[in-house]
């Protein structure tokens, strides 16, 4: 029997039924530990949580770090995305396609990097003590506010940039073109047409960067420290150090809501960001001016160095021992220290990383796809489900893996003690990529195409063979490519979760930064380095396979 639209739409119940599993049900979970801890209504958490000075002191910095923090990417990112959007130059694509880089490491490895720059021992200081003859480090930088800041610059920077320029990239000149035939200088054309053009994806950039920076976990635990701990390290501390649940539970109560209403926000702007799948041959122009050349040059570099110096800095150290090639850091991946933390030789990670990569990226296409569907032809229902679908990638990994632990420890989702538990939860931080790569391809096609199909007698699932699925194929190629890539690197939730031999690449080289001796940290480096070029080889693919412009991120 051929199915009906009716029947197709039934498969709008598999994302609802994954999320009500796998992330309602552990963070109603959580709402009952704090609301409910010992089966009666006690809001005592909340009571402490909203009376301690050193609570709300931890809730008023993780949002002023975010503040911050998103108002210096966005602003350093805005003059990088116009000279992307408008400029020809060679090696643009590579610079494009590499800047995504920082934001799917997982933040142990950027650590890694930031340690082997700028730490006490990294290569900057080296340099200047070695410039200079010192006898100690200039540049004091760990376990600072400094530090926190110019790390979520870096993880962030990509974000706000591809989306600002991927937006400018769509708009036409006819309206500079017209300003300036008025009489109207460059200034005034920044202040009245660009910026006005621009500030529907700025907002959108803006929401998003502030979403990822008010949930830091890895970055401010291992650079930051207790000093300057957010809610995010606060859930972990509270959950894992002192098993406080209840008062756990209530942090990541006020974190959910923050971000349900982020949420809501960066639907609402991103509606308006209107994308179209034209070329942008007509706007993308070569260099021609001095003063074309200088900036384009200036804006490179800049990038670059924010970008790509943290990144070489960690292959330089991993590379090289006692100021020579050497390659034995590598060669100890195959072997498990004695003593060490792990239970596993390193280098099986990896193993494990690919595996549960491939189960959470066919899951998260699936899934990802029945999504896209549903928000762009679900009506009212996509609209309500829209914002809820990107609830996941919002939520901290450190609430999604407490609710895990609490929640599915017994039938009939009984989950804690197996290994299904790791890519359930990367499915869960992945689809929402997988959707914001799909719903522009398929909000881009017209609907006098399948109208017409439909006249002809083409039924639904005639369209969605012959129009749709052939229409979205490079959106699909590209969600594919960022749920493995951002499962490989998922941290938080793992470290709640990984088993004794499933443990995956982030949470080895976690462990081996926690294990003393100079074998581990070498160690760390190496396993840094390959996470770090199996994310750069995904990323190269997603551009390779990207419609300039498609895409929210």
């Amino acid at each position: 029997m051929a199915f009906t639209r009716s029947r197709w739409q039934l498969l709008y119940l598999v994302p609802v039924l994954f999320l009500a599993a796998f992330y309602v049900y552990p963070l109603l979970t959580i709402f009952d530990i704090s609301l409910r801890p010992e089966g009666a209504l006690d809001l005592s958490s909340f009571a402490r949580l909203f009376s301690s000075d050193f609570y709300i002191g931890t809730l008023l910095f993780t949002f002023w770090q975010a503040l911050l923090s998103t108002a210096l990417t966005v602003m350093l990112a805005l003059p990088c995305a116009y000279v992307i959007a408008r400029y020809r130059f060679t090696g643009k694509s590579v610079l494009l396609s590499l800047s995504i880089l920082p934001f799917v490491l997982p933040t142990v490895v950027v650590a890694m990097a930031f340690m082997s720059l700028l730490g006490k021992r990294g290569l900057v200081n080296d340099l200047l003590a070695t410039l200079f003859s010192l006898d100690y480090s200039p540049i004091q930088l760990e376990r600072t506010l400094a530090i926190i800041i110019i790390v979520h610059v870096f993880y962030n920077f990509a974000i706000a940039l591809r989306i600002m320029a991927g937006y400018w990239a769509s708009q036409g000149l006819a309206t500079e073109e017209a300003a300036r035939t008025l009489g109207a200088n460059e200034w005034a054309v920044w202040r009245d047409i660009r910026l006005p053009m621009i500030k529907p994806a700025l907002l959108s950039a803006a929401v998003l960067v502030f979403t990822f920076t008010f949930t830091s976990f890895g970055v401010v635990l291992i650079l930051g420290g207790i000093r300057f701990a957010t809610l995010e390290v606060q859930i972990y501390y509270q959950a894992v150090s002192i098993f406080n649940l209840p008062l756990a539970a209530a942090l990541s109560l006020v974190q959910i809501v923050v971000m349900f209403v982020m949420m809501v926000l960066y639907t609402r702007t991103q509606r308006h960001v209107q994308l179209s799948m034209r070329s942008s041959a007509g706007i993308v122009k070569p260099i021609k001016s001095r003063a074309e050349r200088l900036l384009v040059g200036a804006i490179v570099i800049f990038a670059s160095v924010l970008l790509f110096a943290p990144l070489l800095a960690l292959i330089a150290r991993s590379l090289h021992l006692g100021g020579a090639l050497d390659l034995s850091n590598f060669a100890a991946l195959t072997e498990k220290s004695r003593g060490s933390l792990l239970f596993i030789a390193p280098l099986e990670s990896v193993a494990n990383s690919l595996r549960f990569a491939l189960i959470a990226m066919l899951a998260a296409l699936l899934l990802g796809l029945i999504s896209s569907f549903m928000i762009a032809r679900g009506g009212r229902l996509g609209r309500v489900f829209d914002p809820l679908l990107m609830l996941p990638l919002a939520t901290s990994a450190v609430t999604l893996g407490f609710g895990f632990i609490v929640a599915l420890d017994e039938p009939p989702l009984n989950l804690r003690s197996t290994w299904l538990i790791i890519p359930i939860s990367h499915t869960l931080v992945a689809f929402p990529f997988v959707v914001r790569s799909v719903l522009p391809s398929l909000r881009a096609i017209p609907p006098s195409v399948r109208e017409s199909a439909q006249v002809l007698g083409a039924r639904e699932r005639d369209l969605l063979r012959t129009i749709d699925l052939p229409l979205i194929s490079r959106g699909l190629a590209v969600g594919a490519a960022f749920a493995f890539t951002v499962s490989m690197g998922e941290f938080g939730a793992s470290l709640f979760v990984a088993q004794r031999e499933s443990v995956t690449i982030p949470v080895v080289i976690y462990r081996l930064i926690g294990d003393p001796g100079l074998a581990s940290y070498r160690q760390a480096l190496a396993m840094s380095v390959i996470l770090l070029l199996v994310c750069a080889a995904g990323f190269l693919l997603i551009d390779r396979l990207r419609v300039a412009g498609a895409g929210e991120f």
